[in-house]
């Protein structure tokens, strides 16, 4: 079974696994664990010193790192014996991520002309928040920026701030036409001047694996590579928002519930670990809710029940739910409640429009996959005004469900969270509270 471990190195081990201060040896880090396959290739991920409340004291304050390959399968003398070895901390899944895509064969609703409309575009552009010198984090199977020209649009993408994982090929905005290029195509339909950053996440390396899906633990070092893009921005303008369209649909790769090593119910996971740390330094997530709706789920869906998961359901993140452009849920929408947080998903956003036709020119931008971004953008365009040092994640959130369009009922159900965004009517509250300030 493939694994993340956990180590927390004494000072000689560190001293003798580290070639200078950028360059951790995964081996020096992990000569000696007891039954555990080292995968070389992947670079030892740091988790930064407070990101995990720690209770021994004398640890606090020390930095762990995440590193990753094979146990034997079944075989738990040999797992309790990793867990025992010196400076192991946990033995964590890595389960296969895998994009959110559709199962809806309905043609589209509308076209992402009409959702820049039901998004108040003009009202944000005469506000200027277009999304200029906003960083948005695509993390998906790549983009291809020629395609979204092509189409008119236009794109910038930071190639210097993007990201490949460790084995993948390809170039920041020229990859393959296909989700990546869906999501980059909807981001920029509220942000048209955000600058967007290519993580490349679901160009997938493992053995077997299909050209789009990876593991959670290219999702650790991407995050991870995230952490420094945040902590090089200048304090007074600190803008990054980060999109994911992907989840992990199977439980049959993931440690049962309850387990220490689980990541589908486990806030411990260093992956849902490390998504809140980043939140709380500042940046904005947000996460695709799924398509395990139960009126038309996709085919990969396996939990039985409460199918948003894992980081997809983190307290700290929004989850998007998707509606079409007549505000009616689609059917293939995951419901609530969540694995980590009750109360999700957070928010519905805009699906199944025509729009970048990365998949043909009449097939849809579809699936929560494509409300995930267009609600990723909304968000930058706020924060080309109100970056995360004057307003932070949680409270622009908070400002967000607060504005929503309600759905469902009064407040919040569990098939559209707390309704649908509303830009309009967030602007009119930020305004309102510039002008009492």
């Amino acid at each position: 079974m493939r694994v993340v471990i956990e180590l927390r190195p004494s000072p000689e081990q560190l001293s003798a696994a580290t070639g200078s201060a950028t360059d951790i040896s995964a081996t020096g880090l992990t000569g000696g664990l007891p039954g555990f396959t080292l995968d070389s290739g992947f670079a030892p991920v740091p988790l930064s010193a407070g990101a995990r409340q720690v209770s021994d004291t004398s640890q606090q304050g020390t930095e762990s790192f995440l590193v990753r390959g094979e146990i034997p399968d079944g075989d738990q003398a040999a797992r309790d014996a990793l867990a025992g070895a010196t400076g192991v901390i946990g033995i964590f899944a890595d389960p296969v991520i895998e994009p959110v895509l559709t199962c809806g064969d309905d043609g589209a609703v509308g076209d992402w002309k009409k959702v820049a409309e039901l998004l108040g575009r003009a009202e944000l552009d005469a506000a200027g928040l277009t999304g200029a010198g906003v960083a948005v984090a695509v993390l998906d199977t790549g983009i291809n920026a020629a395609k979204i020209r092509a189409a008119g649009r236009s794109i910038t993408i930071d190639a210097a701030r993007s990201w490949n994982p460790a084995g993948a090929e390809g170039t920041a905005g020229e990859f393959e036409v296909g989700h990546g290029t869906m999501c980059a195509f909807d981001a920029l339909i509220a942000a048209p001047r955000a600058t967007l950053l290519d993580i490349a996440l679901l160009q997938s390396s493992r053995t077997g694996g299909s050209e789009m899906d990876g593991l959670l633990s290219d999702a650790l070092a991407a995050f991870a590579h995230l952490r420094i893009v945040l902590s090089g921005q200048p304090e007074d303008s600190r803008a990054l928002v980060i999109s994911n369209s992907w989840g992990a649909f199977a439980p049959e790769w993931d440690f049962p519930v309850g387990d220490p090593g689980n990541y589908s119910d486990n806030p411990d996971h260093p992956f849902n670990v490390i998504v809140g740390s980043l939140e709380a330094a500042g940046a904005d997530i947000l996460f695709a809710a799924g398509n395990c709706g139960r009126d038309c789920p996709d085919g990969r869906c396996a939990y039985p029940d409460r199918p948003i998961t894992g980081a997809n359901s983190h307290p700290n993140v929004l989850s998007v739910a998707g509606v079409d452009t007549g505000g009616q849920r689609v059917g293939y929408s995951s419901q609530g409640p969540g694995r980590l947080a009750d109360r999700k998903p957070d928010i519905c956003s805009y699906t199944h429009f025509l729009g970048s036709t990365a998949f043909g020119a009449d097939a849809p931008d579809t699936g929560t996959s494509a409300a995930c971004p267009v609600l990723a953008g909304v968000i930058a365009a706020f924060r080309t005004e109100w970056p995360a040092t004057r307003i932070p994640p949680a409270r622009l959130r908070e400002l967000l469900l607060n504005t929503a369009a309600d759905r469902g009922g009064a407040g919040f159900d569990h098939d559209h969270g707390y309704g649908i965004a509303d830009p309009r009517a967030l602007l009119a509250e930020l305004q309102k509270a510039a002008a009492r300030a």
